[in-house]
């Protein structure tokens, strides 16, 4: 780690957790969290008005935290990041909105960056710097994405996304019909190692000659496992859940294992990174690592806290976007709920000098040493 790489703070709120990170280049130095899934658990999801109001109460003790973890002073601080989309809108808000406080009053760069490419870039966390290109795999409660990244500040590509229900919508969506609380993805992991993989046979969607080759879906799938365990309970019968569990998650990895395989031979990579919350899965990584080896390429998937929702993802973008000398955010930048992958980030129209009226310098003085 040298004293010259830029120390950056990232913020992160497109769901129900409010993540502050703190990098100096590719080195993480705080990763502080503040969760509100408790809360949720018993609506059976994520209600879009708690989770803002949490991010509201969270934000400045989280960012205090984190600041405090890494023994760094805000002043200290060569930019701020924010995951401007895609996600909630309201928790989004949030998030971008302290950003821009801070990096208003702070005097500070503001970089407002993608919430996909983010999971990609936290891997030089862990991994080191990525390759160039980069082959993606990226699966969470909102997304299932294969995306290719010859720059991963400038130029990702989407090869293929879901066409309904993401991978870990349908953990959740199963675990529902199980019984099993919310989240889903956890309790069918553990469960599963318990169960036969093979003791039922769920489809496996999208995998026919003629279909996109790229794409996933698992609303097929998810109604498959809910009519089956449904005609298991109107015959009287009990529903052997660590099976279901294991043939579920069995079809799931499947998928998208064999997809991204595909997608590395095909573009001619040699190396997969895998992230988002579902990459926590554990048979999902073990299956991605035998069939990766098999082919010949080099898997990287950051260590399971790392690949859920997190400001050290955004942290890791914002590093890389002010070592590269990305234009930064205007003072305006705004939520965008559907921002799409291409935009890694968003650059202001025009270069900021940071510079601001007097009332605003006296009132900067309070803020921090």
């Amino acid at each position: 780690m040298a004293a010259d790489e830029p120390l950056v703070l990232g913020i992160e709120t497109s769901c129900d957790e409010t993540g502050v990170g703190i990098v100096r280049g590719t080195t993480l130095l705080a990763d502080a969290v503040a969760s509100s899934v408790d809360t949720h658990a018993r609506f059976g999801g994520v209600v879009p008005e708690i989770a803002s109001r949490a991010h509201l109460e969270a934000m400045v003790p989280t960012i205090e935290r984190a600041l405090k973890e890494a023994g760094v002073s805000a002043r200290d601080l060569d930019g701020i990041a924010v995951t401007s989309g895609p996600g909630l809108a309201g928790a989004l808000l949030v998030g971008v909105s302290a950003a821009k406080a801070y990096a208003y009053a702070l005097n500070k760069p503001l970089y407002g960056v993608n919430h996909l490419a983010s999971h990609i870039c936290v891997d030089q966390l862990e991994h080191g710097p990525l390759p160039e290109p980069t082959m993606a795999l990226l699966v969470s409660g909102g997304h299932s994405s294969l995306l290719l990244a010859p720059d991963i500040t400038s130029d990702v590509r989407p090869l293929g996304a879901t066409i309904d229900d993401a991978a870990g919508e349908a953990f959740d969506k199963i675990a529902r019909v199980l019984n099993l609380g919310f989240p889903g993805g956890p309790v069918i992991d553990r469960l599963a190692k318990e169960g036969d993989p093979k003791s039922i046979a769920f489809p496996r969607g999208l995998t026919g000659p003629r279909d996109a080759p790229y794409d996933f879906s698992f609303s097929g799938l998810k109604t498959s496992v809910a009519r089956w365990i449904e005609a298991k309970r109107a015959a009287g019968e009990e529903v052997p859940v660590r099976d279901v569990a294991a043939s579920f998650q069995e079809a799931v990895v499947d998928v998208l294992t064999r997809k991204a395989v595909r997608a590395c031979k095909d573009e001619g990579v040699d190396h997969l990174m895998i992230g988002g919350g579902v990459a926590a899965n554990s048979r999902l990584r073990a299956l991605a690592q035998e069939r990766c080896e098999r082919a010949g390429i080099r898997l990287r998937v950051p260590r399971p806290g790392l690949c859920t929702d997190n400001g050290a993802m955004v942290a890791a973008l914002g590093a890389e976007m002010v070592a590269r000398n990305r234009r930064p955010s205007d003072l305006e930048l705004s939520a965008d709920s559907s921002l799409p992958v291409t935009e890694p980030h968003v650059p202001g129209k025009h270069q900021h000098t940071h510079d601001h009226d007097h009332v605003h310098e006296i009132s900067k003085d309070n803020l921090y040493s």
